[in-house]
């Protein structure tokens, strides 16, 4: 038998093995009290919606919406885009998903050893592509102090560059941070812009979160406050549905020709027919009547996890309070594992993520991640029941 292993490219002993998929395949979801996903509700589909405008434009483009279209994007969504978000059309590139964002971004941008500065903790989709380009990942502590925060990247900018290294971005998610749901205030921001500024490297900035927010006013794009050396990540897969596997960059047209070169090699082109989809959603106004009604939801589910929590934790567990996102973080007393303790709740019926998968250094073992947007609001008491008397039993 063929020793396939002589035949792996070296790049494949940097891969990250994304355990989260694994638990896809050994559970039904639907059957246990699932607090681990990042999956949106099933409920904020507009099936007749897109009923209605996959036969609209079907009808409208006919043979044109299945053939190859543009690497770019078609003209019809990035016209779309332009509207919504008060971009040039040149500044646009349409994507396969905001998650081949983050990966075309680091293909164009990174060497093996070269250093990307990200929060710790960080999205784990994000690392684990990182990673496959053997970046240098560095995560760097949140510290609700501006300048202690920015003082903090400064440390481990200066650290890398001490070492002969080269820093290629910041990879921040700046709106209800997955894992944390945490929201990067104004000041810090411009200190992430100053330091990239600085130490002349890019910032990726991921928003797929942005729109969802429930309470509190936006705060600006870091896009918007230095859009020459800000790569701006969006997706439709939690505004729209993540089956339309569509997303966006927005940046200097000078980056975004690099891009295009090497997504030309990746997948020609983004789906076609769902572009149009979701170009006619667009300027249709469907998308934000869909995307009310998604805020609502969610917002009624972030506050009943919020009252679950409180009504059953014990004592010495913590949690963030997310003003929009799909996530909460829960921080256990130290000393806990929540890798250990993740087949004793799933056993019982109950699945998180445990936080120590999103921290680029190990840490954050007394940390979990809760999503609160997929779980039905009538099983969701009883599974933040289940998880709170397994933890009083083991704290």
């Amino acid at each position: 038998m063929m020793d396939y292993g002589t035949l792996y490219s070296e790049d494949t002993g940097s891969f990250f093995f994304f355990f989260l998929r694994d638990i896809f395949k050994r559970v039904d979801l639907n059957a246990i009290h699932s607090f681990a996903g990042g999956y949106p509700s099933a409920e904020t589909f507009p099936l007749e919606d897109f009923r209605k405008t996959m036969s609209d434009v079907i009808s409208k483009f006919g043979a044109k919406a299945f053939q190859y279209g543009a690497t770019q994007g078609v003209p019809e969504l990035r016209d779309a885009l332009s509207v919504r978000y008060g971009v040039p059309v040149e500044r646009i590139q349409v994507t396969s998903s905001s998650q081949q964002g983050i990966d075309v971004c680091t293909r164009v941008l990174v060497d093996p050893g070269d250093v990307i500065l990200t929060s710790d903790p960080s999205y784990l989709g994000a690392l684990q592509s990182f990673r496959s380009y053997r970046a240098d990942v560095r995560g760097v502590p949140f510290d609700a102090d501006a300048e202690k925060f920015g003082a903090s990247y400064c440390e481990a900018a200066e650290k890398a560059l001490s070492e002969g290294k080269k820093i290629k971005f910041i990879y921040a998610i700046p709106d209800f941070q997955n894992p944390s749901g945490e929201t990067l205030p104004l000041e810090h921001r411009k200190k992430l812009v100053s330091i990239a500024a600085g130490y002349g490297c890019l910032i990726v900035e991921d928003a797929p979160y942005r729109e969802l927010r429930y309470e509190g006013e936006h705060v600006p794009t870091i896009y918007s406050l230095a859009p020459d050396i800000t790569l701006h990540l969006g997706s439709f897969s939690k505004i729209m549905a993540p089956g339309f596997r569509l997303g966006w960059i927005l940046g200097n047209p000078e980056l975004l020709d690099k891009i295009y070169v090497c997504k030309q090699s990746l997948d020609l082109c983004p789906p076609v027919f769902d572009q149009y989809v979701a170009a006619e959603f667009l300027a249709g106004g469907m998308l934000d009547r869909n995307l009310a009604d998604s805020i609502a939801l969610y917002r009624k589910k972030r506050d009943m996890m919020l009252s679950l929590l409180e009504k059953y934790m014990p004592e010495g567990v913590s949690w963030t309070h997310p003003q929009g996102g799909l996530f909460l973080f829960l921080t256990l007393p130290e000393g806990f594992d929540s890798v250990a303790f993740y087949d004793v709740a799933l056993d019982a019926g109950v699945a998180y993520v445990a936080g120590s998968f999103f921290h680029t250094g190990g840490g954050g073992k007394n940390t979990m991640r809760m999503n609160f947007s997929f779980i039905a609001e009538d099983r969701m008491e009883k599974g933040i029941a289940i998880l709170a008397d397994l933890l009083k039993r083991c704290l």
